[in-house]
């Protein structure tokens, strides 16, 4: 009988100590794209932008080529820059103006996904949408899931003021060039890519 119940107790072992190697496996695996390029484009992108937080300018600063301007509720957004980089995203950039008399909060940009709703007020929740390859793409994200895009500083533009922002996607195929943006209830704004 000792026998019998040394080798039941083994097999019992042998169960757990092999679920415990897959668990940990599938758990290890998940989170990542394994190549890390996003992140470390991120890193980059955050520090040409000043860690990633939007900063704040006179509405009459020099403004660089308008590739799209969309209107909202008192707020403007102006597409400045779409580059699509080697390391296979794209990445859009121009400012946001509050037209209004007060303090603009951009909180409905994040996006709905619960992973996002820690980005605060920021582009989250922008996308990229390609009409002829019937696809759409979301904002990039690290592995924490904070994306990588701007996030508005004190959540918001001041009054009659602009901020600068930026949000990286996947990149489309090669010959997609003509995208739609969109960000929150803004309308979308057809945007051409370029090659970096």
């Amino acid at each position: 009988m000792d026998l019998r119940h040394t080798m039941k107790g083994r097999r019992a072992m042998a169960a757990v100590a092999i679920t415990t190697g897959l668990l940990l496996t599938v758990s290890g695996c998940g989170g990542g794209d394994g190549g890390g390029k996003p992140t470390a484009a991120s890193s980059s992108s955050q520090s040409d932008k000043g860690g990633g937080g939007a900063k704040q300018a006179s509405p009459t600063a020099s403004q660089d080529q308008v590739l799209a301007e969309v209107k909202g509720d008192d707020v403007t957004l102006t597409i400045t820059s779409a580059v699509r980089d080697q390391g296979g995203f794209v990445t859009v950039s121009g400012t946001v103006t509050n037209s209004g008399g007060q303090f603009w909060v951009a909180a409905n940009w994040r996006g709905d996904e619960r992973e996002l709703s820690r980005n605060g007020a920021s582009m989250a929740g922008a996308s990229l949408t390609d009409s002829k390859g019937k696809k759409k793409y979301l904002v990039l994200r690290d592995t924490q899931g904070r994306c990588l895009c701007t996030k508005f500083e004190g959540g918001g533009v001041d009054a009659g003021k602009s901020a600068e922002w930026f949000a990286q996607f996947p990149a489309p195929p090669a010959d997609t060039t003509a995208v739609d943006f969109q960000v929150g209830s803004m309308p979308p704004a057809s945007i051409e890519i370029s090659e970096g």
